[in-house]
């Protein structure tokens, strides 16, 4: 039993996903430690990025988890698993997300489970094994890392705030790198811990604006929840909030109107 089980049904929604998410990301992060521990290679896959058998297995896990407890539900995972469900809800799965990192040994890698209806998310996991931490997320119930609220810094200008972008070797970034390279100098501070990481600490407060030029839903779909329940600001180059536009921003709601700015967004 988790310890925010111990809040009354009327005030958290989803707690049975919750539990599901929670415990099921848990596993996934253990198989992977221990996968990586017997030695693991890289396939690259069409788009150039990597993919390795604790991907595919990781995936797998959590298919069959989700078949097992909500088999009315759909699921869209990055290595391949695309079902339909009855229920008009979908769970959304990155198995690994920072395969480069789980490849090098780094510890910024995570377990990203969301669950989505009529394009909102409901339900938004992300585990990280390596450090101990589990940022989460339920809609209208806030955001917390293990058993502690979320918020989003204060910061109102750049010139005080931490700038993290990731992807910026990435065709898809070219377009955008003067006004990236502009964002940067203005800012206090740039940094990179990779996408699931730099959200989750916008919505900490330990980060004040993160961008990624080139993403994918399985990316986003708990990071969004998890960044606005915080109080945080997420929005696509278009702006909108959708996680199927293909990039990203997750910021302090006193930044997001001079982002938008500096990148031209309405």
């Amino acid at each position: 039993m988790f310890p925010w089980f111990s809040c009354p049904k009327s005030k958290m929604k989803y707690q049975r996903e919750l539990h599901f998410a929670r415990r099921v990301a848990v596993a996934a992060g253990e198989n992977a430690r221990r996968l990586r521990a017997a030695g693991v290679a890289a396939e690259i896959k069409p788009d150039d990025s990597p993919v390795t058998a604790a991907d595919k297995d990781n995936e797998r896990l959590i298919r069959e988890a989700i078949e097992t407890e909500f088999p009315n539900d759909g699921l869209l995972g990055e290595e391949g698993s695309c079902k339909s469900g009855a229920s008009g809800r979908r769970w959304i799965v990155d198995p690994i997300d920072g395969t480069r990192d789980f490849l090098r040994g780094n510890r910024f890698w995570c377990v990203l489970i969301a669950l989505e209806a009529d394009d909102e998310p409901l339900v938004g996991v992300a585990h990280f094994p390596m450090l101990d931490e589990t940022y989460w997320a339920v809609a209208g119930a806030g955001a917390y890392l293990n058993v502690e609220r979320l918020h989003a810094s204060a910061r109102t200008t750049l010139a005080e705030s931490s700038f993290h972008a990731n992807g910026l070797q990435l065709p898809e970034a070219r377009p955008h790198l003067p006004t990236v390279i502009d964002v940067m100098q203005r800012s206090w501070s740039v940094r990179a811990y990779g996408g699931g990481l730099d959200a989750c600490s916008v919505a900490a407060g330990k980060v004040d604006v993160w961008f990624e030029p080139k993403v994918e839903p399985w990316d986003l779909a708990p990071l969004r929840l998890i960044v606005e329940e915080a109080g945080g600001v997420f929005f696509a180059l278009d702006g909108s909030r959708r996680i199927d536009r293909g990039s990203a921003f997750g910021c302090a709601p006193g930044l997001a109107a001079e982002i938008r700015r500096a990148f031209g967004i309405r």
